[in-house]
């Protein structure tokens, strides 16, 4: 079994206490991860603070050159990643899986190191010359969750390396050991203390909000634990970027052939087993059609094979904890309480392991759990509607606005409700698709800040104006 350690000041280093991590398909020992102190923190944030003073004035392009071969130590270890992955995880390594995330966090890694951040003349006449410049802003510390472990955490760091920041990260205590292996490959081509990564309990990330060294918190989670970093991080006034949880509407209108659609919509709602952010999470389905897309969703999910990951036949694979899975349990058997019908899941399969089969449930509707809150596994409600305004209404009416997609044959008319629905990202006959070159964020109590793309390289930066005046001293 290899030997998993925090990673600090380019070192490699132990612990007095660790955590077994248990492949959730299997429950079997995938490794042990080091609990990182606070002492330990300490010395990670300092660690970060010294190579800031050294990383932060390293010429623009060596920081392009430095990101490029992180891409490449990426591409080199990418099967080890994956199948890492996908024992801590429980995502299959085909499809939509491991060797996916493994995919994406290469094309971020290389699409990032292609931004810049130029100066912007904001006035040059004979009186002045008035220039925005974009510095770095500090130690950026990284909260990761475990739905996406290596893909966030590139989202994360990247961004804040290419623009001369150093990090401190901490990976979520489900899934750390392919983090802390990442961290581990990525330090080997920047110099020491640039990238450092701590792993432990829940309250290692609340000693990162609070710390004062830190000067920038990047968080991925939960709104519940995005307020509290929120709260956390108040006395140090930190920067702070939160990506948090949704509830993403779909709206079909009438005009869709149900069977034509039926695989995308599952794609965009049972992407990673329905755990992630930006999933279709409720579907409004326009009552002309809503029996025959109700019965082409069932059939659709039914299709898609269930199992261990490591079986390469697999495309979904179990739920990543038992809390969570508890919470699909409770949530699916609440909506069949209330007169939902289970279309095809709607119970555990039972045996080893946090399997729950893809779940349509038709004749549901607001007032339940599954419809009104994020239930980030694979269980889908199907809602009817019969007036368009009355079902972007209620499509607004969730206190997240991560994402949300209309689906049509009329593409004007679906852009124009598109840009009705109270969301970061409206998609048109898709959902979930983002871009390393597109931002993404969400508003209400989706968070704020955005990830990705060249708005999202400067939320890694403070803006400095430099006024020369020109008329001597």
């Amino acid at each position: 079994m290899p030997e998993f350690g925090l990673i600090i000041d380019g070192r490699k280093g132990s612990a007095d206490e660790w955590l077994d991590i248990r492949n959730p398909a299997t429950g079997e020992l995938v490794g042990q991860c080091p609990v990182a102190t606070r002492a330990r923190l300490d010395e990670a944030v300092a660690a970060a603070s010294r190579a800031f003073k050294s990383w932060s004035m390293v010429p623009d392009q060596e920081r392009v050159e430095a990101v490029q071969k992180i891409a490449g130590v990426i591409e080199a270890n990418a099967g080890e990643l994956a199948a890492l992955l996908t024992r801590e995880q429980g995502k299959p390594l085909k499809g939509m899986g491991s060797e996916f995330e493994l995919g994406g966090c290469i094309a971020w890694t290389g699409a990032t190191a292609a931004l810049q951040l130029p100066v912007k003349v904001l006035d040059d006449s004979s009186q002045a010359r008035v220039e925005l410049h974009r510095k770095a802003i500090g130690v950026v510390g990284s909260i990761t969750p475990w739905n996406w472990p290596l893909m966030i955490a590139i989202w994360h760091v990247i961004p804040a390396i290419r623009s001369g920041n150093t990090v401190v990260i901490k990976p979520s205590p489900y899934t750390p050991l392919s983090t802390l292996r990442l961290v581990e490959l990525i330090s080997e081509v920047l110099p020491a203390g640039v990238i450092n990564a701590v792993a432990g309990k829940d309250e290692l990330g609340q000693a990162m909000t609070e710390h004062p060294g830190i000067q920038k918190i990047v968080f991925t989670g939960s709104c519940a634990t995005g307020r509290k970093v929120m709260g956390s991080a108040a006395d140090t006034l930190k920067r702070l970027t939160l990506e948090l949880g949704g509830n993403d509407a779909g709206i079909v209108l009438p005009d869709v052939d149900p069977p034509a659609v039926s695989e995308k919509i599952i794609g965009g709602a049972f992407l990673n087993n329905g755990q992630t952010c930006a999933a279709l999470k409720r579907l409004y389905v326009h009552e002309s059609i809503y029996d025959e897309m109700c019965a082409a969703l069932a059939a659709a999910a039914s299709q898609i094979p269930m199992g261990n990951g490591l079986d390469e036949n697999n495309l979904q694979g179990p739920i990543q904890n038992k809390m969570q899975y508890d919470k699909v349990c409770s949530m699916v058997d609440e909506a069949v309480a209330m007169g939902g019908h289970a279309l095809c899941g709607g119970s555990p399969t039972g045996g080893p392991g946090y399997f729950y089969p893809l779940t349509i449930i038709r004749d549901v509707s607001e007032g339940c759990r599954l419809v009104d809150e994020e239930q980030f596994g694979p269980a889908l409600p199907v809602i009817k509607y019969s007036d368009i305004d009355d079902a972007i209404e209620r499509a607004n009416r969730s206190e997240n606005g991560l994402g949300g997609s209309i689906w049509s044959g009329d593409l004007d008319k679906a852009a124009e409700l598109a840009g009705r629905l109270e969301c970061g990202t409206a998609w048109v006959n898709i959902h979930g698709d983002i871009r390393p070159d597109v931002p993404f964020g969400g508003v209400k109590q989706s968070g704020f800040g955005v990830e990705f793309g060249q708005e999202g390289l400067e939320e890694y930066t403070s803006v400095q104006v430099v006024n020369i005046a020109k008329g001597g001293v």
